[in-house]
């Protein structure tokens, strides 16, 4: 079964560097905590706030090692209550658990986003 499986970070400027290394810690985290390799993944989708533009959060994928996983990056709606500096992901992949053993992860600053789902990993939280 394809599931959809969510993950957002935070970044304390705009800057690639950081983008491209809470990006690539996030993607890790998000594969180690659903035991997914990336055969596993069907395609990741990636959105930054607004203001980040420094680079596409997607080449973290490809500074990984996902090279075969398709990607794409997108804007995220420019809302008044909006998080900022936020790099946000949704990755497909297939796997038997069932939508309740799904694990989320949101990291850094992003928690705030989900603080239903409390995530097993949170080095900047």
């Amino acid at each position: 079964m394809i599931r959809g499986i969510r993950g957002a970070t935070t970044v304390d400027r705009d800057d690639a560097d950081e983008i491209l290394e809470r990006t690539g810690e996030l993607l890790r985290a998000m594969a180690e905590q659903n035991q997914l390799d990336p055969d596993d993944m069907a395609s990741i989708c990636f959105t930054l706030s607004p203001d980040l533009r420094a680079t596409f959060p997607a080449e973290a994928a490809r500074r990984i090692g996902w090279q075969f996983v398709p990607v794409i990056c997108m804007r995220e709606l420019d809302v008044p209550h909006g998080l900022p500096k936020t790099i946000r992901v949704l990755m497909h992949a297939e796997t038997s658990r069932s939508p309740r053993d799904v694990h989320h992860v949101y990291l850094g600053g992003a928690v705030v986003l989900r603080e239903d789902l409390n995530s097993d990993v949170n080095p900047r939280g």
